[in-house]
């Protein structure tokens, strides 16, 4: 039966090809394509596509190991799919003939597969890496660390005036796709925003008003052309968000004007919606622009959990979940939990469940004296593991949009680093051999 999405996959490569060109067997990628559970992957995301309609789809294998593989190299869709075609070790692990090399795949293509998988998705493929190092026992459970942190996105620093600039923009776009003229003096605004650009900081204010007198009634304007347009129904859904999105807007350029400093649900891009400042207590930088990114991880530094939160919640709040997800991905509770003082409070002593020996909130004397070293010692490892997961794993800013995009990009990178993790400590020869066994390492 010829299907539109084949839900198996051949290996691409003989045993003659792999003998010629993969030279290092202790390669990273050789030993990433043995531990990645392609088959169990498939199986989940075959659901996502009709067997029977559309085109042909490409195959599953070659997308699922190049999202893993770009967040293993850190590169962009093109980046990855140019680096394939050059490298031996990628076009083994990618499983790419030599036959379909020049032309295997586009890179839109990568995009149009995380929009297909979204959230749920992408999730599962995170799922089954896990499930697999953690089957393996790989991944111990005895100690859960729980911090937070910020996914920044991928926006220039805001200001009030240039909301307002942009905000002309998405409205010239969209007059624009419908043939229609501007209905205020662009050559106005520029020479205003260029002089916007030349002011002093403490000139803002007054840019600020001037900017809102041009915005106001062009929102308006903006609004009413579009209720007078005779447009298909899904052009005036598409118009709604931006309509909304100008009205929150126009009321936070209001509260603005007025004074207040602390305004709810602020937005910092037009782009970003469910961006926010969030200020973590740090020197520099004294303020973030993303969403706050709750983590747990093991004594041995594996991922364990990874959420994305807009704004953020008090993390004493998002400590009970985070726990609860920790347990249910391992499959047990563990013996320690560490975390800092911002998680400190009478409730989160009362639901850590009575099984885990030892809660460590912030202070020594949470636990008994012959384990505050280990407690006190595994605190400070967690700021080095969210270190390494920023700054040298991706998790440090998403180039995707949006909420749901922000997710996505942290379920591959959490995939990606703890793949990273079991390499380092293969390399380290840490890894159990029961565990190479299982997973076709050794023996």
């Amino acid at each position: 039966v010829l299907l539109m999405i084949q839900p198996t996959f051949d290996e691409a490569h003989s045993s003659e090809w792999i003998q010629t060109h993969i030279l290092d067997p202790t390669h990273e990628l050789v030993i990433l394509r043995q531990v990645i559970p392609w088959q169990r992957i498939i199986d989940q995301l075959v659901s996502f596509y009709n067997p029977r309609r559309g085109r042909f789809g490409a195959s599953l294998r070659i997308l699922v190991a190049l999202s893993i593989v770009a967040k293993l190299r850190q590169l962009s869709d093109r980046e990855v799919v140019e680096q394939v075609k050059e490298n031996r070790y990628l076009q083994y692990f990618c499983n790419v003939a030599d036959e379909n090399l020049p032309t295997f795949l586009d890179p839109s293509v990568l995009c149009k597969f995380r929009t297909r998988l979204g959230e749920k998705g992408i999730a599962r493929i995170e799922t089954e890496v896990f499930a697999r190092l953690r089957q393996a026992g790989v991944i111990d459970r005895d100690t859960s660390l729980i911090d937070a942190t910020v996914l920044e996105n991928n926006l220039i620093y805001p200001n009030d005036v240039q909301l307002l600039y942009k905000a002309f923009g998405k409205m010239a776009s969209w007059a624009q796709r419908h043939d229609l003229p501007l209905w205020w003096e662009a050559d106005h605004l520029k020479k205003r925003w260029r002089a916007f650009g030349l002011a002093a900081k403490t000139e803002r204010p007054t840019y600020l008003a001037e900017f809102y007198l041009l915005f106001a009634p062009a929102r308006e304007t903006f609004a009413e052309t579009v209720a007078a347009q005779t447009l298909a129904e899904k052009e005036q859904l598409d118009a709604r968000p931006l309509i909304d999105l100008l009205q929150r807007l126009d009321t936070q350029t209001q509260q603005k004007l007025a004074g207040e400093k602390h305004i709810k649900d602020r937005l910092v891009s037009l782009d970003e919606v469910e961006a926010r400042p969030i200020k973590k207590g740090k020197s520099y930088p004294s303020c973030e622009f993303g969403t706050t990114l709750q983590m747990s991880f093991n004594r041995q530094g594996f991922l364990i959990t990874a959420e994305n939160f807009i704004g953020q919640p008090g993390e004493t709040t998002l400590y009970g979940g985070t726990l609860d997800l920790f347990r249910q991905r391992m499959h047990g509770d563990p013996d320690t939990v560490v975390t800092d003082l911002g998680v400190r409070s009478r409730h989160n002593f009362t639901i850590t469940p009575e099984r885990i020996d030892h809660v460590f909130l912030g202070r020594s004397d949470d636990v008994v004296e012959e384990h505050r070293d280990f407690c006190r010692r595994a605190r400070s490892a967690t700021e080095g593991f969210i270190a390494v997961a920023k700054h040298r794993r991706g998790l440090g800013r998403s180039l995707y949009r949006g909420l749901r995009g922000d997710r996505i990009w942290t379920r591959l990178g959490q995939a990606a680093y703890n793949l990273k993790k079991f390499i380092q400590r293969y390399r380290a020869e840490l890894i159990a051999e029961f565990s190479l066994v299982k997973l076709g390492l050794l023996g």
